[in-house]
């Protein structure tokens, strides 16, 4: 697909454009739709488990057997393809929503968002070791941050609560730190 068959993306201030939805009405629908999950699957949502599915299907392409004595990721295979999971088709439902609408909206555009001082290796470098350790932890954690703050706060357990107060906090200490990075 060139850029020319790709319509000209709409500034926030004109007209045509589509207004982004209100937070607080996303917000319900989130939960909502977090309400129907417990309610039809007798189980939250999250998005890490797809990421560690997609990579044990691809370790176990080249070392099967190896996997399937992994006690961590073996029995993803006891039923088949690890990829024949609930959270697996959730997170491309979600990436395929999410680009429709964008699509609909002529809100597509390839770039890669960054601070005028970062460079584009530096912005690349950055969320691929940020999502690496983040990815690394939420295995550790037994469930990413939407699994840990969402489904887990709404079954109101101790450590997701305590999670999502750290990831507060966290981004709060951090977030001098970086901003440096993009003014």
């Amino acid at each position: 697909m060139t850029s020319q068959t790709l319509p000209e993306p709409l500034q926030p201030d004109d007209p045509k454009a589509a207004r982004y939805w209100n937070p607080y009405l996303a917000g319900i629908g989130l939960g909502v739709t977090l309400l129907v999950s417990y309610v039809v699957l007798g189980a939250g949502l999250g998005a890490s488990a797809p990421v560690a599915r997609a990579a044990a299907e691809a370790v176990h392409a080249v070392a099967p057997a190896a996997v399937e004595a992994n006690a961590y990721m073996g029995g993803w295979f006891d039923d088949g393809s690890p990829l024949a999971h609930y959270l697996v088709f959730m997170v491309l439902g979600v990436a395929l929503g999410g680009f429709i609408s964008a699509r609909l909206s002529r809100r597509v555009r390839p770039q890669v968002e960054r601070g005028p001082r970062a460079s584009v290796r530096l912005r690349l470098v950055m969320a691929l070791g940020g999502g690496a350790v983040v990815g690394f932890a939420s295995r550790l954690a037994a469930g990413c941050t939407s699994g840990q703050a969402l489904s887990g706060s709404a079954m109101l357990l101790t450590g997701s609560l305590a999670f999502t107060a750290a990831i507060f906090a966290g981004g709060f200490v951090s977030a001098p730190l970086f901003k440096k990075v993009w003014r």
